[in-house]
C-alpha cells in the first residue's frame, strides 16, 4: 500500500453519511485496501452522523493511509467531545462512539477552531500491529 490522502467537504444533509460511506468504499478500493473497507465505513458512517446530529454544520471527511495506517477525520463546528456511552440493549440509539471505541485501533478529538475532529485509526494488514488495540 502506498500513502495516500483525501479531503472532502458535505453539506449537513441526511444523505452526508452515505456519499461518505460510498467516497470511503472507492478510496479504499483504490488504494486496495479492502479488508479495511466494511468496518471504515461503519466507523465513518458513526462519525458522520454524529456530526450531523450534534453539530448540523458543514463537515469534512479526510482520509490518509501511510506506514501501515488508515487514519479517518471527521471535522465539524460543534467543539462538544464525543462520549463512549453505555446503553441499554433496547436504546435506539448512542452506539456511535461504543463502536468506534471497540473496533478501532487508536482514537481521539481534538479541538479544532470553534469545533472539533474526530478521528480514529486502524492497522493496515500486513503491516505491524495489524489490528491490534493500542491506548491512546
Amino acid at each position: 500500500m502506498g500513502a495516500g490522502h483525501l479531503s472532502v467537504e458535505y453539506e449537513p444533509r441526511p444523505t452526508a453519511a452515505a456519499q461518505a460511506r460510498a467516497q470511503v468504499r472507492r478510496q479504499l478500493e483504490g488504494w486496495g485496501l479492502l479488508d479495511q473497507t466494511e468496518t471504515t465505513e461503519l466507523l465513518v458512517s458513526e462519525l458522520v452522523t454524529n456530526a450531523l446530529v450534534h453539530a448540523e454544520s458543514r463537515l469534512k471527511l479526510t482520509l490518509s493511509a501511510a506506514h501501515g495506517v488508515l487514519r479517518c477525520e471527521v471535522s465539524d463546528s460543534d467543539g462538544r467531545r464525543p462520549q463512549v456511552r453505555r446503553v441499554t440493549e433496547i436504546a435506539e440509539s448512542g452506539r456511535g462512539m461504543f463502536l468506534v471505541d471497540a473496533l478501532a485501533r487508536r482514537w481521539g478529538c481534538h479541538e479544532d477552531g470553534s469545533g472539533k475532529t474526530v478521528w480514529f485509526e486502524l492497522g493496515t494488514c500486513g503491516s505491524d500491529g495489524c489490528g491490534r488495540r493500542q491506548p491512546t
